[in-house]
């Protein structure tokens, strides 16, 4: 039976999906070039969003000329949609295949995963992953890390989705915490900042998907082609802010905990702890993108859309802010900042 205490955990989890949460700016010294307003979207409440909050809270982004409005897009599927409709016109998220492959021409200009870091939480009852044939499992939305985590999960079982396996969207975390607990679902995929809320809840945990060993890419800083075209000042300046950010994180604990509480909406310990201890084994300093994990991708999306039997992983990546990063010294200058411990 599930614990109250955890039902009554859950209660306050699912305030942080309820509200678009805009944070109020900080107060910087004034700068002498031209501040330039921006929406930049994230897709979870996971720590592998966090140094975009981190960027903001600490004034980073200011540091190069962008007041930015981070906005929570509840689910990979949103986010990605909404950066197609070009509001935001740049947004932290990794599927962007599936929507360039249709013609919207997004591209990653960074990337910080190179595996899915989700975790399969079951219900009660359940005790090895081959007793989800026959089940439902939930997903954040259809094209979402979420929804690959699945395919992923489903091919080494040898399932297949929606025949053996029904594949239901069930928005962010919180909302899948509490489709668990109402019997809704009976699995889900939870981020490692929500798993030991998940387990205090009493659900229980039987594989997380890095482990499969699988390269896929995963969430990074991405817009449009059309907006780099328009904007490339502004997009190397949100770049710049973000690997600021990744830096200021490894090299800051404490701050950067106070920063995820806030955007959590949470001050357990264990969630912080879990998050920033995750943060820095898994985050790399360099956000280069896979383009063996997009190719994984475009096999996964080949027997659905031929155009991706064709596609190329180079098409969904613009490394030329990266390279011009690299050549004028940004990352030496970081490391020298932010010294490893």
């Amino acid at each position: 039976m599930l614990k109250s205490a955890g039902v009554k955990q859950l209660k306050g989890f699912i305030l942080l999906t309820l509200f678009l949460f805009i944070p109020s700016t900080p107060t910087t010294s004034a700068v002498a070039q031209e501040i330039k307003t921006i929406r930049l979207g994230y897709p979870s409440l996971a720590f592998t969003q966090s140094h975009i909050w981190v960027a903001k809270e600490e004034g980073l982004f200011k540091k190069y000329g962008l007041d930015v409005d981070p906005v929570f897009l509840r689910g990979g599927q949103v986010a990605t949609q909404a950066l197609a409709g070009g509001d935001p016109p740049i947004v932290n998220v990794g599927t962007v295949v599936q929507a360039s492959l249709t013609g919207y021409n997004l591209a990653l200009v960074a990337a910080v995963e190179t595996t899915y870091y989700q975790v399969v939480f079951v219900r009660p009852g359940i005790t090895s992953l081959e007793q989800l044939r026959g089940k439902k499992l939930g997903i954040s939305g259809f094209g979402s890390a979420t929804h690959y985590a699945a395919l992923i999960l489903l091919k080494h079982l040898n399932l297949e989705p929606n025949k053996d396996v029904a594949l239901i969207p069930g928005g962010p975390d919180a909302e899948r915490l509490g489709a668990l607990v109402a019997g809704k679902l009976d699995a889900s995929f939870f981020n490692m900042s929500t798993a030991p809320v998940a387990r205090r809840m009493g659900f229980i945990d039987l594989l997380n998907i890095a482990d499969l060993g699988v390269e896929v890419q995963g969430n990074g800083l991405a817009t449009s082609r059309a907006y780099i075209k328009s904007n490339r000042d502004t997009v190397k300046a949100a770049l710049k802010g973000y690997i600021e950010g990744i830096h200021f994180i490894h090299a800051n604990k404490q701050e950067s905990q106070r920063v995820f509480g806030k955007y959590m909406r949470t001050n357990d310990p264990e969630v912080l702890e879990t998050s920033y201890q995750n943060y820095v084994k898994m985050i790399p300093k360099k956000p280069y993108f896979t383009l063996k994990g997009i190719q994984f991708i475009l096999d996964m999306l080949a027997p659905q859309m031929p155009q991706a039997k064709s596609a190329k992983p180079e098409q969904f990546v613009d490394p030329s802010f990266l390279q011009e990063l690299e050549k004028e010294g940004f990352f030496t200058e970081m490391a020298k900042r932010f010294p490893s411990k």
